[in-house]
C-alpha cells in the first residue's frame, strides 16, 4: 500500500529540487518535514507541500498509520520551460530559460 502525490510546474529548477529531495528519501515522514523546515533552500516549499498532500492522502484514503511512513520515492523531473528575452547592449538580446520541475512523492507504512 503506498500513498501518492504530485506537484507540476513548480518554478524551480529540477536541479535544485534534486538536492532537496536526495536529503528526505528514505527517510521517516516526520523526519522529512522536520528537515525541510529547517533546509535553507527555494525548492523546500514546494516538497514540503507534497509531502503533506501526500501524508495526508495516506491518512484520509487508504488509512494508514502517520507515524510509520517513510519517502519511498522521490523523483523530479523537468517541466516546460519559460522562455524569456534580456535587453542587451547595441538591440541585442539574451535568452532567460525560466525551468519549471514536476515533484513526485511516494510514501509506504514501514513493516515491522
Amino acid at each position: 500500500m503506498e500513498a501518492r502525490a504530485k506537484a507540476t510546474y513548480e518554478r524551480v529548477a529540477p536541479r535544485k529540487v534534486q538536492i532537496v529531495l536526495d536529503l528526505i528519501r528514505n527517510k521517516p515522514a516526520d523526519e522529512a518535514m522536520a528537515i525541510l523546515r529547517f533546509t535553507p533552500k527555494a525548492a523546500t516549499e514546494p516538497i514540503m507541500k507534497v509531502l503533506k498532500s501526500a501524508m495526508a492522502n495516506a491518512e484520509n484514503n487508504f488509512a494508514m498509520d502517520v507515524s510509520r511512513l517513510y519517502v519511498a520515492e522521490a523523483t523530479v523531473s523537468q517541466g516546460p520551460t519559460l522562455k524569456r528575452i534580456r535587453p542587451r547592449a547595441h538591440g541585442r538580446a539574451f535568452r532567460i530559460n525560466k525551468k519549471t520541475s514536476h515533484i513526485n512523492l511516494v510514501l509506504k507504512e514501514k513493516e515491522d
